[in-house]
C-alpha cells in the first residue's frame, strides 16, 4: 500500500494518507451484456472483408454505418447505441476508441498510426455506398 506524507501550512505534525482513506469510490455495476471472449479474440484477427460480411449478416444497419479506414473498420454513432448493439459490436471484435468516438475493428492489423487522423494517411470508404452504386 502506498502512503504519502504531507505537511500542512501551519507546521503541525505531517499527515499520512492511504489510498483506502481517500474519497470513497462508488463501484458502478457492470451492465454490459455477456459475450463469448474466445469468439471475440478470433473475430479480431479476421480480415476486413470477412468482418464486413459478418457485420452485414448480424445487423445491416451497422454495416451501412461502417467506414473502412485502411484495413480497419470504424462504426460511429451520433448518440450512445443500445446495449444490444454494443454487445453485437464487442462480440464481433470491435472496441470503443474514446479519442475518435467510434467503435473500431483492427481486422488483424493491430497497429494503426495514432498521430493525427488516419484518414489522411489511409484510404477511406463506406462499403454500403459502393454496394448501392
Amino acid at each position: 500500500m502506498k502512503t504519502t506524507s504531507q505537511k500542512n501550512n501551519s507546521g503541525a505534525q505531517g499527515q499520512i494518507r492511504t489510498s483506502q482513506q481517500a474519497a470513497p469510490q462508488t463501484d458502478k455495476p457492470d451492465n454490459r451484456l455477456p459475450i463469448d471472449t474466445e469468439a471475440r479474440k478470433k473475430n479480431r484477427t479476421l480480415p476486413t472483408e470477412q468482418v464486413l460480411a459478418l457485420l452485414q449478416v448480424q445487423d445491416c444497419r451497422l454495416w451501412e454505418m461502417a467506414e473502412v479506414v485502411g484495413k480497419w473498420i470504424w462504426v460511429s454513432f451520433t448518440e450512445s447505441p443500445a446495449p444490444t448493439v454494443r454487445q453485437t459490436l464487442a462480440q464481433l471484435g470491435f472496441h470503443w476508441n474514446r479519442t475518435r468516438q467510434s467503435w473500431q475493428h483492427p481486422c488483424g492489423q493491430f497497429r494503426l498510426s495514432s498521430s493525427g487522423d488516419p484518414r489522411e494517411k489511409y484510404p477511406s470508404r463506406h462499403p454500403a455506398d459502393i454496394a448501392t452504386a
